[in-house]
């Protein structure tokens, strides 16, 4: 091969690699500064992280590091141990100069290794796929009251500041799918700070956000052609934050609508023709000395676009929740317990069986955790069980549990 075919070709996916991944557990470490010129600044950030696991059931979203409830009807004999690193990620926050009118523009481009892989063959499992995460603009005003942020990033439904803790589960965190929602998605927030607090009293944000439309179908997902796409209808979001000191809560509403006949009306309709989807969300992040809770509720229907019902589609009825509670005993030693679940309805669920609904009617997830972090270095001990209540006709329901044993390894840069 030509030498300098070759280099290109390394340049390229070094390139590629490294802008591919905001991460779920923020760390204000080191970093590497490139500066274009004297008014663009890119700033390198991001980290490696390793998982070893064993688990007792094949699981959805898959094994290993995006592992949330067991596949259903499995069986007791499904033992399997591997390593996982696609949780590894990258990203770029890049920082332009102020514009005439005193505003500031940031730019962020982030990716991590869970795109699938290279082929299907046996060596496919060591050959992770890059995947886009995050790439926005964001703009902010001269005293930081207000900022606009344009592009694909998380909706206002996602609990970033209340993320539970955990080394292996990172892209995809504890409780996912499973009480917890939101997702990722090209749109508009507006973001408004509402007051400005003195030492001791809360702080107010409102956030508006219109994300694109989506649903498992008519049409291709990939290619802006489903239920949620039609006729121009973005997803319609709100979020008010409140702050003070060692305490946030937040109060988020959720809205769209979905055609099912799809673009252009041809498509047979199943059960509708078309849905409502809603959804209020409650959560709170508590941290007094070295104890922290992180807990959400949630209820709603229609939330598949948002990885609500376990990722099911359809005019599906849910509540569900998360809670995660922990003791930090020395600077550098930390255990965590964390609960989730989610109820869709069961009769929704039988109705769209066949029609975006799988036939999964409860989940429930319980974790935990021992962390030692030291600096950019980490380590993670996590125990995790789940259990799948399912069903394929309505006539039975059969009750699927798993379990997954983890040791994490983690390096920011």
């Amino acid at each position: 091969m030509n030498i300098n075919n070759l280099w290109t070709r390394l340049s390229v996916w070094m390139v590629l690699s490294l802008m591919c991944s905001v991460p779920l557990l923020a760390y204000a470490g080191t970093s590497s500064t490139v500066s274009t010129d004297s008014s663009v600044t890119m700033t390198l950030h991001g980290f490696i992280d390793s998982s070893f696991f064993w688990q007792s059931q094949d699981f959805i979203f898959g094994n290993g590091q995006n592992a949330e409830f067991p596949v259903p009807n499995t069986g007791s004999n499904h033992n399997l141990s591997g390593v996982g690193v696609q949780n590894t990620r990258a990203w770029l926050d890049i920082k332009g100069p102020a514009l005439s009118n005193g505003w500031s523009v940031a730019g962020h481009l982030e990716g991590d290794f869970f795109g699938g892989y290279n082929g299907t063959g046996a060596y496919s499992g060591q050959q992770a796929t890059p995947r886009l995460r995050q790439a926005f603009m964001k703009l902010t005003s001269a005293d930081g009251s207000s900022s606009v942020t344009i592009g694909q990033q998380w909706d206002l439904l996602f609990p970033l500041q209340s993320v539970p803790e955990s080394l292996t589960h990172i892209a995809f965190p504890l409780g996912y799918a499973t009480g917890m929602i939101g997702w990722r998605y090209p749109g508009i927030v507006w973001s408004q700070k509402l007051n400005q607090p003195t030492e001791g009293s809360m702080a107010w944000q409102l956030d508006l956000g219109a994300f694109s439309g989506n649903w498992d179908g008519p049409g291709s997902p990939i290619n802006y052609d489903t239920a949620g796409n039609v006729n121009f209808q973005p997803q319609i979001e709100a979020r008010l934050d409140a702050e003070q000191g060692d305490w946030l809560g937040y109060l988020v509403g959720h809205y769209s609508t979905e055609n099912l006949s799809g673009v252009g009306g041809t498509t047979p309709t199943p059960i509708t023709n078309s849905i409502t989807s809603s959804a209020v969300e409650l959560g709170t992040t508590w941290h007094p000395g070295p104890f922290v809770l992180r807990a959400a509720v949630y209820n709603g229907k229609a939330l598949g676009q948002v990885f609500g019902a376990m990722a099911q589609f359809g005019d599906i009825k849910e509540s569900g929740g998360y809670v995660q509670g922990g003791y930090k005993f020395t600077p550098n030693w930390a255990f965590y317990a964390s609960y989730a679940t989610v109820h869709p309805n069961q009769s929704d669920v039988i109705t769209w069986i066949g029609n975006g609904s799988a036939g999964r009617l409860k989940s429930q997830q319980y974790a935990l955790d021992l962390i030692y972090g030291n600096g950019p270095y980490g380590f993670g001990l996590e125990w995790m069980h789940a259990i799948l209540d399912s069903t394929t006709t309505g006539a039975t329901i059969t009750s699927t549990g798993g379990n997954q044993l983890s040791v994490s390894a983690i390096y920011h840069f």
